[in-house]
């Protein structure tokens, strides 16, 4: 969510914006004031403004805003495009693990939620905002290209198999590419919408809010469909020399729509309002932290007298005003420390919740949903919740006379994401029900299909009696704790072979017309990648056959497992002049051995006899829906009361700091999801379901009692009263004289340029 938000909103600190935040979906409600930049002193925020051009306007809006606008929505149709198909790309086309896969994504999204803070350095202390958003906006467009490069299976595909011969060709360049797209999209975000706010001028605060409000809703326009579009576009098949499911594709559009992004931006350079760096608080609060740190440790004898806070020992160096304001940002950060257990939880819905939609099916009557488009309820649910919460919920407990307080609502919020998980648990359940009992290490499993045109005896040894119709398998597979085995056939002539199984493996041993030449062939012992259908044909004609989109199949031979999506499906067999057309409508996950019969062209293909090896997915995606309603809820309550609080709770020039610790939870909670993965590597996903929902209780009575122990501060309050002490003139009346000292001067140096034209 929060890459989507957080650095954008970090972003509004530095205009002072009082924000009302309804994150990820869509509504922004924002109330400019006239106050002075965040991140920097008055003076110069009064300075900056004074020195603002005057642009050309469209409707009263600066022209330049609009290239800002498009630019927005193409960035984050780009990095959310990429990203929904990002865990799918780990697991089917590098072929890591499920584990793995989760790791480095969570790794690459814990790196987008710590760029922003480099990207905001950068800005306020070395290049300003408009340089750091087009170089770091080239590094971004440079990233996207990579990744999609690295997605062509062709590149090192040189025997033609579909399957890329060079496996640490692809996994250098998409690694490269998300190390590439992480530093630019954090780095820019921080930028953009301040940025956009630098366009408007004095007399365009309505403007201006109208501005963040279309800004949001092409962020999350932007994010929406593209989370809709690349998973269709993944689900096409692709290639040079083989077909197979079009990454390039769906990740070369994103990379498309980020080089539009830049030429627009671009495009509109001579049009913008370019504010010069003007240096950054977060420098500031951090060398004043670290002098304290060393005063004290220098005067750690007791001897010296104690203070009421550590801080104070930075004093002797510091002003008394900022030291007050970092103890306010202090007490905030400390009840940051539990938060970043909630986002291990939230991020999992691009990993762990996707993983889990490809073994159920998609299957909605009139459209077919793909797994990873599943994280498209998210943003539907936020924009349906989000003014259900804020404009009945939240005012029906307030006139119920319930203290329903900020950091009580954050607490709730986590509950609800527990629960979330729990549910996510409970579907896994019924997933794992219905999934097959597959061999462990130490045992082999047999299925038998009989080939012959009579019914046979079939013994196993030890103890296995078997008796298999003509063109007909065994029941179900038979698990053996041994390799060695005997097999028995009562023909006309007993027939016995001796087969040695394979360990942790399925097998189906195929009885053809000559039963003498009996013989294994190995089966599939997981679910068929990403819901589809894994299949393939045992030939019982007399001579070899051509199927459609499968290689020449000789007699009594099997064909390798080929790989279909759900749907309909026709294959045509041919033999010289002899055809027929077989058409089977397939659903999710499933395994088949289709068994071609002697028959098969005087029947028209309707002989062809079936024989399910995995049944196929009937736990429906639908599911997955009430553990997003419940995270989804989770969210609204957590993130969007711990965005205004932390704001309500920060001095106004060390906001951005606190967007700044906000930010490293994400990063924090999504490397925790890297570990456990990692390391944890619990047998049952729903026992991992149920651990981190546990965590996740256990943190938030941990965050319930820090909480009942905070005191709510006016942080305007404190300055003012300090200041006070200090002998300082009130901030308005400051700013008051600085601004009329400006005025006078912006004055003369009118009258200076008019008496030069003369």
């Amino acid at each position: 969510m929060l890459i989507r938000h957080t650095p954008v909103l970090a972003a509004l600190t530095q205009l002072s914006c009082p924000v009302q935040v309804f994150p990820h979906a869509g509504i922004q409600q924002l109330t400019h004031t006239h106050t002075p930049a965040a991140s920097m002193p008055d003076e110069k925020m009064d300075e900056t403004k004074k020195k603002k051009k005057k642009t050309a306007e469209c409707c009263g809006y600066p022209i330049s805003i609009f290239f800002i606008v498009v630019n927005e929505f193409c960035e984050r149709f780009s990095y959310y495009g990429m990203r929904a198909v990002l865990v799918l790309y780990f697991r089917y086309f590098l072929l890591w693990d499920d584990d793995l896969a989760t790791s480095i994504y969570h790794a690459f999204v814990a790196l987008c939620y710590l760029t922003p803070i480099l990207g905001a350095i950068i800005a306020d202390s070395w290049l300003g905002k408009f340089k750091t958003i087009i170089y770091l906006s080239i590094v971004y467009a440079i990233g996207q290209v990579t990744m999609a490069v690295s997605t062509i299976h062709d590149i090192t595909d040189s025997n033609r198999d579909g399957t890329p011969d060079n496996f640490t060709f692809h996994i250098a360049l998409s690694m490269l590419g998300l190390i590439l797209i992480a530093l630019g999209t954090g780095g820019i975000k921080p930028c953009v919408a301040a940025f956009g706010g630098d366009q408007f001028q004095e007399h365009q605060s309505r403007q201006l809010n109208t501005f963040f409000s279309v800004f949001y809703l092409c962020i999350n326009a932007g994010s929406l469909l593209s989370t809709l579009i690349t998973p269709v576009l993944r689900a096409q098949e692709c290639g040079i020399h083989t077909q197979q499911q079009c990454y390039p594709l769906a990740f070369g559009v994103p990379a498309v729509l980020m080089v539009i992004s830049l030429v627009v931006f671009i495009a509109g350079s001579g049009m913008y309002v370019k504010t010069d760096p003007e240096g950054n608080i977060m420098w500031s609060v951090c060398k004043c932290i670290g002098f304290a740190i060393r005063n004290r440790f220098r005067h750690r004898s007791s001897s010296y007298p104690k203070r009421e806070h550590w801080m104070d020992w930075a004093d002797e160096k510091y002003d008394k005003l900022l030291i007050a304001q970092i103890k306010m940002v202090l007490k905030v950060l400390f009840l940051y420390i539990p938060l970043p257990m909630f986002w291990t939880l939230f991020d999992q819905k691009g990993s762990r919740w996707t993983l889990q939609a490809t073994t159920m099916s998609g299957d909605f009557g009139g459209f077919i949903l793909q797994p990873d488009q599943m994280q498209t309820v998210n943003p539907i649910l936020i924009l349906t919740m989000v003014p259900i919460m804020d404009r009945l919920i939240f005012p029906l407990i307030q006139k119920c006379g319930l203290n329903f307080s900020p950091l009580k609502r954050m607490t709730v919020g986590m509950l609800f994401a527990a629960t979330a998980f729990v549910s996510a648990a409970l579907v896994q359940i019924e997933i794992d029900k219905t999934l097959p009992n597959f061999p462990s290490s130490s045992e082999s499993q047999l299925k038998v299909v009989n080939m012959y045109s009579t019914t046979l005896n079939v013994t196993i040894s030890p103890s296995e009696h078997l008796l298999i119709e003509s063109y007909g398998s065994s029941a179900d597979y038979i698990t053996f704790d041994h390799q060695d085995i005997t097999v028995s056939l009562n023909t006309s002539n007993v027939i016995t072979k001796a087969f040695s199984l394979i360990k942790g493996g399925r097998q189906t041993l195929i009885i053809p017309s000559d039963p003498t030449v009996m013989y294994l062939v190995e089966d599939t012992k997981s679910k068929p990648r990403e819901g589809k259908n894994a299949i393939r044909f045992v030939n019982g004609w007399t001579a070899d056959l051509n199927i459609t989109n499968l290689d020449s199949i000789e007699p009594s031979a099997t064909t390798n497992y080929t790989l279909v999506n759900q749907g309909k499906r026709d294959f045509v067999l041919r033999h010289g002049e002899q055809w027929c057309e077989f058409s089977r409508k397939f659903g999710f996950g499933a395994s088949y051995t289709f068994l071609i019969t002697e028959a098969v062209f005087s029947s028209d293909c309707e002989s062809i006899v079936e024989v399910e090896d995995m049944k196929p997915n009937s736990v429906h995606m639908a599911l997955q829906i009430p553990q997003y309603f419940l995270i989804t809820t989770g969210e609204v309550m957590f993130s969007v009361t711990g965005l205004q609080f932390s704001y309500s709770q920060a001095p106004k020039n060390m906001k951005s700091v606190l967007q700044a610790g906000w930010l490293c939870t994400n990063a924090v909670g999504n490397i925790i999801v890297l570990i456990v993965a990692e390391i944890g590597k619990l047998p049952k996903q729903w026992a991992e379901y149920v651990l981190f929902a546990s965590l996740l209780v256990a943190v938030s009575i941990i965050f319930s009692i820090m909480a009942y122990f905070y005191t709510y501060i006016d942080p305007a309050e404190i300055e003012a009263q300090i200041r006070k002490e200090q002998g300082l003139e009130p901030e308005e009346k400051e700013k008051e004289k600085e601004t009329l000292e400006m005025e006078e001067k912006d004055q003369k140096n009118e009258q200076g340029v008019k008496q030069t034209k003369i």
